[in-house]
């Protein structure tokens, strides 16, 4: 008995595929903004040496006013980082969704045959009344 709704289920599945694929196009360009971002950051931040905030002209704590980037860099710096491990794994579940297993359609192999260059069985002798065909 068909119970119909197949159009609708394969309407259905395409628009999720259709729906995954570009979600994964908009992750991706998010994550590589957070990523390019946060290498930003992490160099603008101050560290034991002259970091390179201090490069651009002056020190940087007068950009960022009296009390220094510190402060604002170092939450700036987790805020993009949280970001970029919800896109990671935003990223891994939605690979996970697309791709099937590699062995999905992997069918089990056909029912061994002998290498072709295996000897035969050996023939069976003669028996010791009859005689053998005349040879040319």
């Amino acid at each position: 008995m068909w119970l119909g709704g197949g159009k609708k289920a394969c309407t259905r599945a395409g628009f999720f595929l259709y729906y995954i694929i570009h979600m994964t196009t908009i992750v991706v360009i998010i994550h590589v903004i957070v990523s390019l971002a946060l290498i930003s950051i992490v160099l603008l931040q101050h560290g034991k040496g002259a970091g390179i905030g201090a490069a651009f002209g002056g020190s940087s704590q007068t950009v960022f006013g009296s009390t220094g980037a510190a402060p604002f860099l170092a939450k700036l710096t987790a805020i993009v980082a949280i970001i970029f491990m919800c896109t990671s794994l935003g990223l891994t579940f939605m690979g996970r969704q697309q791709a099937p297993s590699v062995m999905q359609g992997a069918e089990k192999p056909a029912a061994t045959q002998p290498a072709p260059g295996t000897p035969a069985a050996p023939a069976q002798p003669a028996p010791p009344g009859s005689t053998a065909p005349p040879s040319k």
